[in-house]
């Protein structure tokens, strides 16, 4: 697997998981079910975007650089990590409801930008087997942080 299907692939996970917190937060009764619902992606979305930006974006550093998408692509991370902080805070639930949404969909956005754009730059920009190699750092680390989280428990 490459580092851009492991990508996708985590992006398709993600995309499901935000149609079922859609789906559900009609039903939520209180602004902290809604800030737990932010604590449970908040996390994931962290070492996804790490993963991005350690996998993927440093093999494209110079070439992202030079067309600022580099930076832009890093703003996107934390805008996002911000939106679900923020959310957390807000204690009127329909507000809240509604921006917890709006995150949802700012993840979506960048989630497209990436597969329409970046992706399909680093793999023209990487040799077939670059890309291979990547994949298999990508899933040592996700099977490290899968073990962290198992032994946590």
């Amino acid at each position: 697997m490459t580092i851009i299907e492991a990508l996708v692939a985590e992006h398709r996970i993600f995309l499901m998981l935000f149609d079922q917190i859609e789906r559900a937060l009609p039903g939520v009764k209180t602004v902290d079910e809604i800030a737990l619902l932010c604590r449970l992606l908040e996390a994931p979305l962290h070492d996804h975007g790490g993963a991005e930006a350690d996998l993927a974006y440093i093999a494209l550093d110079h070439i992202l650089h030079q067309q600022n998408r580099l930076t832009r692509l890093h703003h996107d991370h934390q805008e996002i990590d911000g939106l679900l902080k923020r959310v957390e805070g807000i204690k009127d639930l329909p507000r809240a409801r509604n921006q917890l949404k709006a995150a949802l969909d700012a993840c979506r956005a960048h989630f497209d930008d990436e597969e329409q754009t970046v992706f399909p730059l680093i793999e023209r920009a990487l040799q077939y087997e670059t890309l291979l190699i990547l994949g298999r750092a990508w899933k040592s680390q996700s099977h490290l942080s899968q073990q962290s989280s198992m032994d946590q428990t």
